[in-house]
């Protein structure tokens, strides 16, 4: 059974950074997806960006792309999100999740962590 915690969330001004943890544990199931999705109070989850752990080949959403990070250290088992230019409409709860082959489609992921809110002030 594969657990995930993240954490890193908080509050941040427009325009600033923050960086996501996410610690994985368990057996993943070799070479799948790592992802970070985020739902904002009346919004469906969407996905933010993924990483295929078969290469390390990132996937990003359209609008984060050049300002987040995705990122993992296996020694830790982590998994990050660097968020840059941080802007209002990217407050929200974080999610990482695993076990996907298509890594931006959150319906393949098998498990999920509990979320970090993050809040994004003007």
């Amino acid at each position: 059974q594969v657990q995930l915690m993240e954490s890193g969330g908080g509050s941040v001004q427009t325009g600033g950074s923050l960086r996501l943890s996410c610690v994985v544990s368990g057996n993943t199931g070799g070479r799948t997806c790592l992802g970070w999705f985020r739902q904002a109070p009346g919004r469906e989850r969407e996905a933010v960006a993924g990483l295929y752990t078969g290469g390390d080949i990132t996937e990003y959403a359209d609008s984060v792309k050049d300002r987040f990070i995705i990122s993992r250290d296996n020694a830790d088992n982590t998994v990050y999100l660097q968020m840059n230019s941080l802007q209002p409409e990217g407050a929200a709860v974080y999610y990482c999740a695993s076990g996907a082959l298509r890594c931006l489609a959150d319906s393949g992921y098998t498990s999920w962590g509990h979320g970090t809110q993050v809040t994004v002030s003007a």
